[in-house]
This record gives structure tokens, sequence and C-alpha cells, in this order.
């Protein structure tokens, strides 16, 4: 019997257990083409969204510095204060004037009280009270146009306060304590707190650029680790010296410096290819081998020919393959 059961394995009439093929396994990635980006490196820097002036808004003298390049403020912190000497003299001047006129208030209200009371026993006419009347008047009106004048001097003093008008950090200071300012001159400038890349791309490549399109960033230019992605925010309009100005958003931005340059990556278009995760692909004596399962031969190394690297959002960490799969291919970790 064994040289029959022999000679029937020999012409392939064994049992159906002996050929079936290997079971599949478990996990395997499928193989497929994908659509990635055709990536061109461009320059950019780190900008603000808004770069806004602080502006003195009285001449006069800066008596006190309070910031410096560098720190961060909060909208309405005082940056400086500006003080011009003529308004302490007219405030010292209203005050004086305040007082005479509120003593003056207070004696012709004291007449015309002793008049109302005097009027009815004959003793004072009522001409006499119309007088005490009209003389309080001017006095109460006196006194008020003196604070109301008060006031405007003491406005302008406050105002002398350097306000930070946004929230950021000073990326300038062009005055120094001691220096003499007119009306509307810059004190110190602000950077507003939303950071944005600033791209320079060749007008060859405005045409395929897209709000949302992913802008990559090494981690190693902006001292974190990794890869980090944004996306463009805003295209501007124009073309200058044959380039194309975009912003892209990135977290991160903070704390670094306002001008500083970086390369980064942008879409210039988009090819189909074979991707695969990088860790399926293992490299053997110079050769790079990618492990399929096959329903017939059940696990074999075929070999593979990669390209370059992938780095996308979702997976930043891929391989394209210009050769040796095709799309149905299962590849199991090595």
């Amino acid at each position: 019997m064994n040289w029959l059961a022999g000679l029937f394995a020999f012409f392939g009439l064994g049992s159906a257990t002996a050929h079936s093929p290997p079971p599949e396994p478990p996990r395997a990635f499928v193989v497929a083409q994908s659509e990635v980006a055709d990536e061109k490196s461009v320059f950019a820097t780190v900008e603000s969204t808004n770069v806004v002036p602080a502006r003195a808004r009285i001449g006069g003298t800066v008596v006190e510095l309070k910031i410096r390049q560098g720190d961060r403020v909060a909208r309405g912190e005082v940056l400086a204060i500006v003080a011009d000497q003529k308004l302490a003299i007219q405030l010292d001047a209203f005050m004086a004037q305040s007082k005479s006129a509120d003593d003056q208030l207070a004696a012709a209200m004291l007449e015309f009280d002793r008049a109302q009371h005097l009027v009815g026993t004959g003793v004072v006419s009522k001409s006499q009270l119309d007088q005490a009347r009209a003389a309080y008047d001017a006095a109460a009106n006196n006194a008020k146009s003196i604070a109301a004048q008060e006031g405007v001097v003491q406005q302008q003093v406050s105002e002398g306060r350097v306000l930070a008008p946004i929230a950021g950090r000073i990326i300038a200071v062009p005055v120094t304590s001691g220096s003499v300012l007119m009306p509307g001159e810059t004190v110190a400038t602000v950077a507003e707190q939303n950071f944005v890349l600033r791209l320079s791309i060749p007008e060859r490549h405005a045409a395929f650029l897209k709000l949302g399109d992913p802008v990559r960033v090494d981690g190693g230019q902006l001292g974190f680790a990794g890869v980090r992605f944004g996306q463009i925010s805003l295209i501007y309009p124009d073309i200058r010296d044959g380039r194309v100005t975009a912003d892209a958003t990135l977290a991160g931005l903070e704390d670094y410096f306002v001008g500083e340059r970086v390369l980064a990556w942008v879409s210039a278009g988009a090819r189909r290819t074979i991707v695969v995760p990088s860790n399926l692909i293992v490299t053997r004596y110079g050769m790079d081998y990618a492990r399929v399962w096959t329903a017939q031969d059940g696990t074999i190394d075929v070999p593979v020919e990669r390209g370059q690297t992938v780095r996308r959002p979702h997976a930043p960490d891929e391989l394209e393959i210009l050769s040796g799969l095709t799309p149905g291919d299962r590849l199991l970790h090595p």
C-alpha cells in the first residue's frame, strides 16, 4: 500500500488536505495605489498675522519704559509713560482755579440762602433775591467750567500711558527713557501671538496651491522632534518677483523668532503610486525585500525597489515602491 500511495502522490492524486493552500494570515497589509503629493521645498519665515505699533497719544518725554524686546504683553498693558511738564503746570493752575471757584460758589450759595429766608420779612427785596440767585448760578457755572477744563487736562495726562494695542510679543522698541516724542510716534511694535509660516513659492507652482493643502516642516529646524504638518490658510492674490506668497498655520510657532527662516515642503501636484509603511520593508546585504503572502506558496520574500520617503499627516513614515509589488499583494511584517 505504501508504494501505491507514493504513486498517487507522484501524479498529484493525493488527499486534498496535503495540497490545500496555507491559511490566510490574520493581519496583512493589502498593497494599493494611492495619491501622493509631489512635494517641492520652499523657504518660509515665521511671521505674525498682525504687527501693530503702540503709539504715543500725547507729546512729551518718556519718563518710564516698562518693556524690552521679546517681552510678552497683554492687551491694554502699560508699556511706557510719556509726561509733558506743561500739562502738570496746567493741572496745578486748574486745581487752584477750581478751589477758588468752589469758595465763590459756597459764598454765593450762602448769600442766596440768606436772601430766600429774608425775602418774606421784607428786609430783602425781590430784586435782591434775583441778584443773589444770578450770582449763585454764575458761580456754579464757573465751577463746572473749571472742573471740565481740569478733567480735559487730567485725561491728557492719563493718555501719557502707552498701552499695548494687542496681546503678543514686543519685537521692536525704538525709544529709550528720556526720549522726546511727538503725538503719534511709535514707542514699541507688538507682534500678535497668532504666528504663521509665510511661504515664498515660485509662480510655476501657483496653479497647484489650494487652501487646506498640507505643509510639512522637519522638527529639527524649529527645535522639536519628528515632523510637523500645517495647512495653507491664505494665498495672496498677487505675484511679486516671480513668487507667490502664502500663509500656513502650524502649531508651536509662538516660541520662535519673528522672521526666522525654515525650509518647508508644499504640494506641487499629485501622482498615483504604491506606498507602504516603511516597517514592512527590510534591507539585507544591500537589497530591499518585502514579505508577501500568496495562496500558492505561503510567505515569500520579494525584492523591491524603493523610492522616496513619503510623509503625510495621517501616516508620516511611508515608502514609495517603484517595482516589485502590485496592487492586491498582501504584506506581512518581516
